[in-house]
């Protein structure tokens, strides 16, 4: 088993995610999330989320639900707070 690159601190979802996208999908988002896999971003977002991890920095991914909705997973530099939140809730 991979173990955990960083902690999620307190993780709480926004009400818009929670209409959209079941629990079960939002769990396996954070999971790979947390596991270093940041989904969606391109090259030079996943080297900031490289340089993070390393400097106490905040991180973020970007997935796409089975149903076609975007997103996001947002980790506070101080490992807090995760969020989970749809890319208009921000």
């Amino acid at each position: 088993m991979t173990p955990a690159k960083f902690s999620l601190g307190r993780l709480m979802a926004t009400p818009g995610v929670l209409e959209k996208v079941g629990i079960n999908q939002l769990a396996q988002m954070v999971k790979r999330h947390q596991l270093g896999d940041w989904g969606e971003l391109d090259e030079e977002d996943r080297l900031v989320n490289q340089i993070a991890l390393r400097d106490e920095g905040r991180l973020m991914s970007v997935y796409t639900s089975s149903e076609g909705v975007t997103i996001w997973v947002i980790t506070e530099w101080d490992r807090s707070v995760t969020t989970i939140l749809l890319p208009e809730e921000y």
